[in-house]
């Protein structure tokens, strides 16, 4: 039964080279040297902070679920501690998989290949750092990337259900990004499926990382990004009259959805925007000239692939947009990466590969062995 607040006296060692104390028992314990609480209590404080959307409701949360105080930094503190070593242990991992592909995947002939297709879906959201870039702007894009298999996708009426992915997160250069795609990749069958699907936005620098990465993968434009596309086109076109752009725009959609390009080039042609300060910002014309390759919905459809339901988009509103761009929310570079290294943990559904690093071997709610 709760017996209320309860005081520990401990006799502490001090270290006249370092000026340092150092509290007898806290290896049995189990208190980590850097937070000063046990790896279980960090876990709880981690898990917490990173579903609620500020550090404050965290600390808020933890007193009135758990009776347990720990002000917002501390909070912060830690998550700042988890997060850096689940990511430093993810980019180790994802190294060493991209130096050596052929250790990472295996050997596997094509007839020993599963008939199984696997959905990498990237995408970039913004996120407000406290860092500024030659323009001032303080936006920087968190690169976001999902991996699946075909297998684990269920259809509910209109709407696809995805009952096992990864979601990878970094917030910064691709060169880096890249790697982890990669490691997810292998993890979730590249180079043990027969077949490919890479699905992305429209930007160049994943059609790139595509072309290295998985040369042999079926590069979609995702056509939700497609649509958002077409449909921005037409309320500029026509700003007075939603019937007008709606029915502009469904007929250029279905104009590139069967197969009929140069018809959905032609109307996008003879229909400019207003101005060409609007056009250039825009540019629906050249964005689908320049996918040509990437737009064949009707051969994609045919083969039974995925060419696109928002399923990424979907991703960054849980991952990234959820938790990390609340009102007023300002992150420095390695915050930012602390944290979004969780929510991709977290919206994974693999949690325990943060409890495996915290615990490292031993059970949680278990003492550490003594030195």
């Amino acid at each position: 039964m709760p017996c209320g607040e309860v005081t520990l006296v401990r006799n502490v060692d001090y270290c006249p080279k370092c000026k340092k104390t150092y509290p007898r028992g806290d290896r049995e314990l189990g208190i980590t040297d850097e937070i000063r609480a046990t790896d279980d209590f960090i876990e709880m404080v981690s898990y917490v902070a990173q579903m609620v959307a500020s550090y404050e409701n965290a600390s808020d949360l933890l007193l009135r679920i758990r009776n347990v105080y720990i002000n917002a930094s501390q909070t912060k503190k830690v998550v700042d501690y988890v997060g850096s070593r689940v990511h430093k242990k993810q980019m180790d991992k994802a190294e060493t998989a991209y130096c050596k592909p052929e250790v990472a995947m295996g050997y596997n002939p094509e007839w020993k290949k599963k008939e199984y297709t696997l959905y990498i879906a990237t995408d970039g959201s913004a996120v407000n750092t406290r860092i500024q870039d030659e323009d001032g702007s303080t936006w920087k894009e968190m690169k976001l990337g999902m991996t699946f298999l075909d297998k684990d996708i269920i259809r509910k009426k209109d709407t696809l259900h995805i009952k096992k992915k990864e979601y990878v997160a970094y917030l910064g250069r691709v060169n880096e990004f890249k790697k982890l795609l990669f490691k997810s990749a292998v993890k979730a069958g590249y180079g043990k499926v027969k077949r490919v699907v890479v699905l992305g936005d429209g930007a160049v620098w994943i059609w790139n990382m595509c072309k290295e990465l998985f040369p042999d993968a079926v590069c979609i434009l995702d056509l939700f990004h497609l649509k958002e596309k077409i449909f921005d086109h037409a309320k500029l076109l026509f700003p007075n009259s939603e019937k007008k752009y709606t029915r502009w725009a469904e007929t250029v959609a279905h104009y590139v959805e069967t197969d009929q390009v140069k018809k959905a080039l032609k109307k996008i042609k003879d229909n400019p925007l207003p101005t060409e300060e609007l056009e250039k910002k825009i540019n629906l014309h050249g964005y689908i000239s320049n996918n040509l390759e990437r737009i064949k919905y009707l051969e994609y459809k045919n083969k039974g692939y995925y060419v696109g339901s928002g399923m990424i988009e979907s991703g960054n509103k849980v991952v990234v947009q959820k938790r990390m761009k609340q009102a007023g929310q300002r992150w420095s570079r390695d915050g930012a990466q602390n944290m979004v290294v969780l929510r991709a943990k977290y919206e994974s559904g693999d949690w325990q590969d943060v409890k495996s690093m915290l615990f490292a071997g031993r059970t949680p709610g278990t003492r550490r062995e003594a030195a």
